[in-house]
């Protein structure tokens, strides 16, 4: 019995043993956690590069053009480079060469013809080209300019406000500037023909270019001529410069008018000063300043935004009244 007993305990102990080795079943795998969407990558805003074509600087006005194209991108961390040019053929390899450094947009300021194939080239190849105050014939271009023909007509608005009726008024004409200044005479002549003005008194005088020199000669030579004279209509600040210098040298007060153009602080310190407010020196703004309003347009061709083909910058006369608020002390340059 005791072996029985014996034998049934051994039994058991190893039917224990066998369950206690047996795998236990796995528990079921909890669900997996729902994949995170991956955020989406943001494309990076494309690099701007500004290349800008300008010509030698032969007049303070370019000089200016470039001041206010530096003074624009550095103002808004833009990277840039300036090609300046003497002939339009330097102006082609500088196109060229800004290509190559990589310009992303081109802001261009050429002066002379011939620059169709070498800017059409650019744009076919996906770079907007700005022109800047001139024309060039070329498919998809874009220009921002001054208004040649409004500066004439609001000049002469101002003369006659000054000078009134039948006046005495010598007008300088620049020949050689093309459509520059035939447009600036043809809107001083459209509006004095609007009011009926008696033009029995205006004489023209030629003068070789828009300079400082050249008003001071000419306007020399002028007074001497004219015994008598109520306003000159010069067409530029630097040739008004030089007359006023001649007025003063003259000793001649009778002159209530002056007009200009351009954006010369030299000239609107001038303005500003008794001596111009006496004479009535006044300036038919066209603005170096504009090259940033060229430069913008430039900028949003690149980000694929719209911008219309041609932007003209309306005339301001800026006189002893206003030219306060387009002074820039740190303006040394034009």
């Amino acid at each position: 019995m005791k072996k029985f007993l014996a034998l049934m305990l051994a039994l058991c102990m190893v039917l224990s043993l066998c369950a206690c080795g047996a795998k236990e079943e796995a528990p079921a795998a909890a669900p997996a956690a729902p994949a995170e969407e991956a955020a989406p990558v943001e494309e990076a805003a494309p690099a701007i590069k500004v290349g800008i074509a300008a010509p030698d600087v032969t007049h303070g006005w370019v000089a200016g053009v470039a001041y206010y194209a530096e003074k624009y991108c550095q103002d808004n961390g833009l990277e840039y480079k300036v090609h300046t040019s003497a002939d339009a053929a330097e102006m082609q390899a500088g196109l060229q060469d800004l290509v190559a450094w990589g310009a992303t947009v081109i802001v261009s300021f050429p002066q002379w013809a011939g620059m169709e194939t070498a800017m059409q080239e650019i744009i076919d190849a996906g770079i907007p080209v700005v022109n800047f105050d001139v024309d060039v014939a070329c498919e998809g271009i874009y220009k921002v300019t001054g208004d040649n023909y409004d500066m004439g007509y609001q000049s002469a608005k101002y003369i006659v406000e000054k000078a009134g009726d039948a006046a005495y008024i010598a007008v300088l004409d620049v020949p050689s500037s093309g459509s520059v200044c035939e447009l600036r005479k043809q809107g001083f002549y459209d509006y004095l023909n609007e009011i009926g003005y008696d033009q029995s008194n205006i004489q023209e005088f030629t003068l070789e270019s828009f300079s400082r020199d050249d008003g001071l000669k000419n306007a020399a030579d002028i007074l001497e001529k004219m015994p008598h004279i109520d306003a000159f209509y010069s067409m530029d600040d630097e040739t008004s410069i030089g007359t006023i210098q001649a007025m003063t040298e003259a000793g001649r007060t009778e002159i209530k008018a002056i007009t200009g153009g351009g954006g010369c602080q030299e000239y609107f310190n001038i303005i500003a000063s008794e001596e111009g407010q006496a004479i009535g020196a006044a300036s038919a703004l066209y603005s170096p300043a504009m090259i940033q309003d060229a430069i913008q347009v430039a900028i949003k061709l690149m980000n694929g935004e719209e911008a219309e083909p041609v932007i003209v910058i309306p005339t301001t006369i800026v006189s002893a009244e206003n030219v306060a608020d387009h002074l820039d002390p740190s303006n040394n340059v034009y």
